[in-house]
């Protein structure tokens, strides 16, 4: 079986500023997944998001302006491409329904 290769996204203005892993701030967020103390799930212009640590809070969140800042211990952060994960989810649904 053949899989396409995702098509290449534009990324637009997309940043993520880490101080001193008590804080993050990112852009061109445009939706929050879900959020817990030890994980903050999101999507941005460059994919999906998955940060990492220890009493992780939201502080802003502005989606009009793209902006997310959570503080607590930054463990890691972590990219997933979000057009190869729908494809994922598309392919694997079609096999186990």
């Amino acid at each position: 079986m053949y899989l396409e290769e995702p098509k290449s996204m534009e990324i637009k203005n997309h940043k993520v500023i880490i101080d001193c892993r008590k804080k993050v701030s990112i852009t061109s967020v445009e939706d929050v997944d879900s959020f817990n103390e030890n994980e903050v799930i999101f999507l941005t212009s460059a994919g999906a998001v998955t940060v990492c640590g220890e009493d992780l809070h939201i502080t802003k969140l502005n989606l009009e302006e793209g902006m997310l800042v959570v503080e607590g211990l930054i463990q890691s952060l972590d990219y997933k491409d979000h057009e190869l994960e729908r494809h994922k989810r598309g392919l694997f649904s079609k096999i186990f329904s």
